[in-house]
């Protein structure tokens, strides 16, 4: 790779060396909806090196999104989602190709496109059940994480089903405040980061962060069951 390429990643090669900053040049990920996770996602990854994303998310910008999806700004209200963040990523790294699709999950799924990983930043559950099933049926790698009202859950799905953990319903989320969003969708990052440059991710286990009433924070983990 060329000096300024060397240059721009500095602090990720002394992290993990150059063999594998190169290798993420070749890595492709899907970031499955473009709100609150997948902006926080797609700037926590966007600038790492990975060669090629696929931004997936149907809806637009509204006013009352950009307090929590930290890839928008005023005066993008009424834009697609995935194409400002596509535009905002782009502008920040030279050395990774961002693909908009204006589509709900399951037209996506239908282009039968191969990637290395699928993250999960959608908002509902009926998505993430298919998201789940599709994976299952390619043996395909994927991430999920959801936040509500101060608390949020993570999980690096591989051979657990999604929906042998969590009732499938329409149900919307409560309140929501930015730093849990932001925080949620920076562990997935770490954990997806990690599994693309080759270290240890642990799977099937799910990752639950809450506070408790005196304001404590509290992490639990749960190993799921994988047959």
């Amino acid at each position: 790779m060329n000096e300024e390429f060397n240059e721009y990643f500095n602090r990720q090669i002394k992290l993990w060396g150059q063999e594998t900053q190169d290798s993420l040049q070749g890595k492709k990920v899907a970031i499955i909806g473009s709100g609150g996770l997948g902006c926080s996602l797609a700037i926590a990854l966007g600038a790492s090196g990975i060669g090629e994303f696929a931004f997936v998310d149907f809806d637009t910008v509204g006013v009352h999104n950009i307090h929590r999806q930290i890839g928008f700004k005023t005066g993008d209200d009424g834009k697609y989602k995935c194409e400002v963040l596509k535009e905002l990523v782009e502008a920040r790294c030279p050395y990774t190709k961002v693909t908009a699709y204006k589509e709900s999950f399951q037209e996506f799924a239908k282009r039968d496109l191969e990637f290395d990983l699928i993250i999960d930043g959608t908002d509902n559950l009926p998505t993430r059940a298919d998201i789940n099933a599709y994976c299952m049926e390619k043996n395909q790698a994927w991430i999920y994480g959801s936040v509500e009202e101060f608390h949020g859950q993570v999980c690096f799905f591989e051979k657990a089903s999604y929906e042998s953990v969590f009732v499938v319903n329409d149900r919307k989320p409560n309140g929501i405040a930015c730093p849990i969003v932001m925080h949620v969708g920076s562990l997935q990052a770490n954990l997806a980061i990690r599994y693309l440059a080759g270290l240890s991710v642990k799977k099937d286990v799910l990752y639950y962060l809450s506070f408790d009433e005196e304001g404590v924070i509290n992490y639990k983990k749960f190993n799921l069951p994988t047959t």
